[in-house]
């Protein structure tokens, strides 16, 4: 029978080699979050940022992809807060809140969903909407100011929510078992940010309902994500469907409740 002994210097040089790459390895991966830069340094500066990608969702929404300095670079937004778009347009600053689809697990871009307000479409708005079309205008490689973060909501999950009463206050803590959310149109990306975020971590049983009214049912953005979300999260995840003109024949939607029009909460 083979006797080892941890008195040979050899074995015991071989296992403290390995103890430290193991160790070394541990608190490489404990800390490569950390190393990660971020983009969003100074709330109140200007970052210039390039488009890279445009992509027609609908007749009116588009999704835009803009590049961050560097592939590694995330943009260092906490979950719950926004990031402002700053450009001069007819001699004049015109700055926009957008949350962005991405998040932070996502390095090298930022993505925003954005319905665009076009000239002569809604007679209330006949100029339609200034940022909205200065961005349609934009061809890749043009650059736009982003500045954040900015918001008074912070999620630091499970459950555990920071909000502030005014911008400069610090945020107060309160725990929620269960969010409820109404949202409409592209005001969904504030909404589709949390949802991600609490669905995707095990840890986090918050649940959630979700009411989102729409125009038309073209109109629904995200509706494939939300809905695998709603399939894959029963227990979890709520989501309820509003139109305010819904199709003549009814409307179904896997892994969603329907409801043909507003009348329905009045």
């Amino acid at each position: 029978m083979l006797g080892v002994s941890l008195r040979d210097p050899s074995l015991l040089l071989t296992i403290t080699v390995i103890g430290v790459t193991v160790l070394v390895l541990v608190l490489k991966s404990m800390n490569s979050r950390k190393r990660e830069p971020i983009t969003l340094q100074d709330p109140e500066a200007k970052y210039p940022l390039p488009l890279i990608e445009k992509e027609k969702i609908s007749h009116n929404t588009r999704r835009f992809r803009f590049e961050l300095p560097s592939p590694d670079h995330v943009l260092g937004l906490p979950v719950g807060n926004y990031v402002q778009l700053l450009a001069k347009i007819d001699n004049e600053l015109v700055v926009r809140a957008y949350t962005p689809v991405s998040s932070d697990d996502d390095r090298g871009f930022v993505d925003l969903i954005i319905k665009i307000y076009f000239k002569n479409v809604h007679p209330q708005y006949p100029e339609g909407g200034k940022m909205t079309q200065y961005l349609e205008s934009l061809k890749i490689g043009d650059t736009i100011f982003f500045r954040g973060p900015k918001g008074r909501l912070f999620y630091h999950g499970p459950g555990n929510l920071g909000i502030r009463p005014d911008q400069t206050s610090e945020p107060k803590k309160t725990l929620a078992h269960h969010l409820g959310m109404i949202a409409g149109g592209t005001g969904i990306t504030p909404m589709l940010q949390l949802i991600r975020h609490i669905t995707k971590d095990p840890s986090d049983s918050t649940r959630i309902s979700l009411i989102f009214a729409n125009q038309t049912e073209e109109d629904i953005l995200v509706r494939k994500e939300l809905e695998e979300i709603a399939r894959t999260h029963p227990d979890q995840f709520d989501l309820w469907y509003t139109l305010d003109r819904p199709p003549i024949a009814s409307w179904l939607a896997e892994g969603a409740t329907r409801l043909s029009n507003s009348e329905q909460f009045h």
